[in-house]
């Protein structure tokens, strides 16, 4: 019995000492590879405010990178910056390779703040920064489902996850727009 008790506190202990050092994980702990295949240390965004937001070339949403690079131009420097992660998991609204995502977004919107390469944010292969952006045990502060294209997620100065703006909402919302204003 006495060894029962010890083993349950044994387990007790470990799940303290995991959710801890998962919540101590954040934005900046992370890498991924840009649009044009280099690899991008998150930690550079020490001290920015970061925009997280899943795109898609074909989505009724995507005339959001319009306003995404509007508020990149308005705000975007040495307090906050936008990410944008192409994902095909919305009715594969977003068929096209890396190069062809970069044409289409610079070609037809602009762009000019950073896309990183073509991931998926939801499912068995969801990207690590997004089971972090999505998953309370990960992040230690919410659980979040990705809802469809254009979905977007506020970070910190300090790499921690804010919260997130629901994809048919404006990027030049006043939620977004106070928040990097603050």
């Amino acid at each position: 019995m006495q060894l029962l008790k010890l083993f349950f506190i044994f387990l007790i202990n470990i799940e303290i000492i995991s959710s801890i050092s998962a919540q101590n994980k954040n934005f900046h702990d992370f890498s991924a590879k840009t649009i044009e295949g280099e690899i991008l240390d998150f930690s550079t965004f020490n001290g920015k405010k970061v925009l997280v937001v899943n795109t898609a070339s074909k989505c009724g949403y995507t005339p959001q990178y319009k306003e995404l690079e509007e508020l990149y131009k308005k705000y975007g420097g040495e307090k906050f910056t936008i990410i944008g992660f192409p994902a095909n998991n919305f009715l594969h609204q977003e068929p096209g390779t890396d190069e062809e995502i970069k044409e289409f977004c610079t070609t037809n919107y602009g762009v000019t703040f950073q896309m990183m390469s073509k991931i998926s944010v939801k499912g068995d292969d969801i990207d690590p920064v997004y089971k972090w952006l999505t998953s309370k045990e990960e992040n230690g502060v919410m659980d979040t489902k990705v809802k469809w294209n254009f979905q977007k997620y506020m970070i910190d100065e300090n790499g921690n996850l804010i919260d997130f703006v629901r994809p048919k909402e404006s990027p030049m919302s006043e939620k977004i727009t106070n928040w990097i204003n603050e």
